[in-house]
């Protein structure tokens, strides 16, 4: 989590946009957080945050770009994860104006199911600000060293097409899906991932992001090296095992009616039984290569195994 409160507190902090993109991300965030509802026979606009900054940000646009007061509260509530606490940013005089003026609202007075038009259809600005407001008001991040994944949480179907159009026109590809009866908009890739936080504003936390990630794929690497070295190492142990309790059957059957060469290649391995073939042929007087001491030792078995069944023909 604290991956993620950095990110959107960076990105709250950002107050150098034109009035058009700011106004988009206001949309976006109210959009996103919960948008225009009835209560009791008044309709409001309230939009519910984890992030305290996000809240305030929203609070004032609001009231500097639409002139519309706010009430604002926070909320805490225990949940199996351990206590949250939510930050509620509210409109009850003039919502239904300023969802008009937002775009939650269509001329016809009806609620939009996706993103307002003119923000869909505006300039690169407000479609960074729109994915920015978005984050704020639902986004999730994975946190370094784990699948990554950067998502949004998205009130409808409709708004998750529009935001996955809104990456694209970023140059990005994001993926709708529905998981568990929600809408989300997904990234996967940690290169998306890294340009996606970049664009919406949050050079400082991409950079630490993508520190930590690497750090944590070097790690990862390391460890699968060591367990791949592990594995050889037992393999070869195995293998080195079995090869001497049949060279020591191989002596019981040969007695002395065997080569020299092969006589010392076998005892080469009874004398070391962990070594490898490579250091055998070190071991060995004179020194051979790894393949000349293993094809030794193979033919000492196979000499082995026909004089026995040759014995047993006979009897």
């Amino acid at each position: 989590m604290a991956l993620l409160d950095d990110v959107k507190s960076e990105l709250a902090a950002i107050d150098n946009d034109s009035p058009a993109a700011k106004m988009a991300q206001a949309s976006a965030m109210m959009r996103f957080g919960g948008g225009l509802r009835p209560v009791d026979n008044q309709a409001i606009i309230r939009a519910q945050f984890d992030s305290s900054a996000a809240a305030q940000w929203l609070s004032d646009t609001v009231m500097k770009y639409f002139q519309k007061e706010t009430l604002n509260r926070s909320t805490t509530r225990s949940t199996p994860y351990g206590v949250v606490q939510r930050y509620d940013v509210i409109v009850e005089r003039g919502a239904t104006a300023l969802a008009l003026q937002t775009g939650l609202l269509d001329r016809r007075m009806r609620l939009v199911k996706g993103l307002p038009a003119d923000i869909v259809s505006g300039n690169i600005a407000q479609i960074k600000a729109a994915w920015r407001g978005a984050f704020l008001a639902r986004g999730a991040i994975s946190d370094p060293g784990k699948a990554s994944y950067l998502e949004i949480i998205c009130p409808t179907h409709e708004t998750a097409l529009a935001l996955q159009g809104a990456a694209r026109r970023l140059g990005i590809s994001a993926r709708a899906r529905q998981l568990r009866s929600s809408e989300r908009v997904t990234l996967r890739d940690p290169d998306a991932i890294e340009r996606m936080l970049i664009i919406m504003g949050a050079s400082r936390s991409a950079r630490e992001w993508t520190g930590k990630r690497s750090d944590g794929e070097a790690r990862g690497k390391a460890n699968r090296l060591a367990n791949f070295d592990d594995a050889n190492m037992r393999r070869s142990a195995k293998a080195a095992a079995e090869a001497g309790e049949k060279v020591h059957k191989a002596f019981d059957v040969l007695g002395e009616q065997m080569p020299d060469n092969l006589r010392a290649a076998g005892q080469l391995r009874l004398d070391h039984p962990d070594a490898s073939l490579e250091e055998l042929g070190r071991l060995a007087d004179p020194p051979i290569t790894k393949d000349a001491i293993a094809g030794r030792i193979r033919r000492l078995l196979q000499l082995s195994e026909k004089t026995q069944k040759t014995r047993g023909q006979l009897d």
